[in-house]
């Protein structure tokens, strides 16, 4: 179902009834109740309502967040990039520790504003709210919090809203509603995609991989897969309203369909997903190691759409700390991977994601990481400090390597992979590349900015006129983290 028929459907609703029970019907029905608000509300103040929607971490939190401000165009407001709105948004992340000190230090802020607009609706959502400790801390520090969700019930976001300004025994309260789990996927909610030529689809939420370390799973749940009919419907949908690229997203998409009534391996869905007709390109992240097929390599070297470009996390180049971290791999069968990937497709772009001073970490198993990281010949690495994440095994863990040779070693494995990332982007050099062009670039707007199959950030001359299509561009020059180039006919 599109936007339009979504609009449509809302206009149709009485909402002198109860509201209903099933979704999405339900939030519909809040929806149009909102809408109704919001003209009242616009009367009164003489203006627009506006938004504003900050959105931290992963690009599954980025989707998230286009589909609450979808929700919030379809009820009548104005999204704007200042804070000091009538309705504030933090869709947090909390896989490190700076993402919830950020978050910490952004509310003190926004206290500031309201108490300035005693009317603003400040509202958290996502990954960071699922932590029981973070909610009783909001509560007891940061009263100026009107309303609080979590990952698994987002969809409910015009049902809370709509508590807390329509009804008088809510209003007053801080509102929380964070479930612990769900197998419920709501399809056919608006959503306001940042480009209208390429967007996200969701195929999965939620993780079972449990590594040591990691939150995730603890706050996305367990692993859901939509149906693969609902996936192929919702892309087609793209499509036909001006979509060339689709990023196909999940924790580990290299599991998906498994819990399915009726199974289906990824590979199988991108076979479907590229029978569609008008889809230019497809990208997909993130895809676990130990999951990763022979089959689905095969297809990515044959595929015609499916871009050349991996994110494929090593995290530690020990085999000990890979152990450990409850990886299911090591180093040896990681490599091998590698050079399968790179044997089938011998342009391939790949990142990675790694991890320094992770509990008991040696300076010979960081010399590992090191040795691997050269081996395998990274395009880009996001490189992080371990920081422990209550909840998690690894919590538990002595946290025993001193911040000062952390930071060391993060600063080592930073410039190697500098020096990768240019010996890679040097390929390119007078190459011509099909770069997909998302519009000016931020630092100079005489410029065209845009990414390459192979996820390479590219500035070009070009024209204004075909963003949102595919161009060819020759390649000029060759920076550590982008390109730069010219539009060719």
């Amino acid at each position: 179902m599109n936007y339009d028929t979504i609009k449509e459907e809302i206009k149709d609703i009485d909402i002198t009834l109860p509201p209903p029970q099933e979704e999405p019907e339900r939030q519909y029905y809040f929806i149009k109740k909102l809408q109704h608000w919001m003209e009242l509300k616009k009367e009164e103040k003489g203006r627009e309502l506006t938004c504003c929607v900050n959105t931290f971490g992963c690009q599954m939190n980025a989707r998230d967040s286009e589909k609450i401000i979808g929700i919030l165009m379809t009820i009548g407001y104005k999204v704007v990039e200042d804070e000091d709105a009538d309705l504030v948004i933090f869709n947090t992340c909390t896989v490190r520790e700076n993402a919830n000190l950020k978050v910490y230090g952004r509310l003190g802020q926004l206290k500031k504003i309201k108490n300035k607009n005693p009317e603003m609706i400040t509202m958290l959502c996502g990954c960071m709210m699922q932590e029981e400790s973070v909610v009783e801390k909001i509560k007891k520090s940061y009263r100026n919090v009107d309303i609080i969700f979590g990952t698994h019930n987002i969809f409910k976001f015009a049902e809370l809203l709509s508590m807390k300004v329509l009804d008088r025994a809510e209003s007053k309260k801080m509102i929380i509603d964070v479930w612990k789990d769900t197998t419920e996927i709501v399809e056919e909610l608006p959503v306001e995609r940042k480009y209208h030529f390429k967007s996200g689809v969701n195929i999965m939420f939620g993780c079972n991989n449990f590594c040591s370390y990691c939150i995730v799973p603890y706050v996305r749940g367990r692993e859901r897969s939509r149906e693969p009919e609902d996936i192929i419907a919702e892309i087609e949908c793209l499509v036909k309203d001006g979509v060339v690229e689709v990023m196909l997203l999940g924790q580990n998409v290299n599991s998906y369909g498994k819990n399915l009534e009726n199974p289906i391996s990824f590979t199988e869905l991108l076979r479907r997903v590229e029978k569609i007709e008008g889809l230019k390109r497809i990208r997909f992240m993130t895809s676990h190691p130990k999951d990763l097929s022979d089959e689905l390599i095969e297809v990515m070297a044959k595929s015609k759409k499916i871009c050349k470009q991996m994110h494929l996390p090593l995290q530690s180049g020990s085999s000990r700390l890979l152990k450990i971290m409850n990886r299911h791999y090591d180093k040896e069968q990681y490599l091998t991977l590698v050079d399968k990937l790179r044997a089938a497709i011998p342009d391939i772009g790949i990142s990675t994601d790694i991890i320094v001073g992770f509990p008991n970490e040696t300076e010979e198993q960081f010399q590992d990481t090191l040795s691997l990281y050269e081996e395998c010949e990274y395009d880009l690495a996001y490189t992080f400090i371990y920081s422990p994440r209550e909840g998690t095994p690894a919590a538990k863990m002595q946290d025993n390597v001193p911040f000062e040779q952390k930071q060391d070693r993060l600063e080592r494995l930073n410039e190697v992979v500098k020096e990768k990332a240019l010996k890679q982007n040097q390929r390119f050099l007078n190459q011509i590349v099909d770069v997909l062009v998302d519009g000016p670039s931020k630092r100079d707007e005489t410029m065209m900015t845009g990414y390459t199959a192979h996820q390479k950030l590219i500035n070009f001359k070009g024209r204004k006129e075909d963003i949102g299509k595919i161009v060819p561009v020759k390649v000029t020059e060759v920076k550590t983290w982008a390109l730069k180039g010219e539009q060719v006919d």
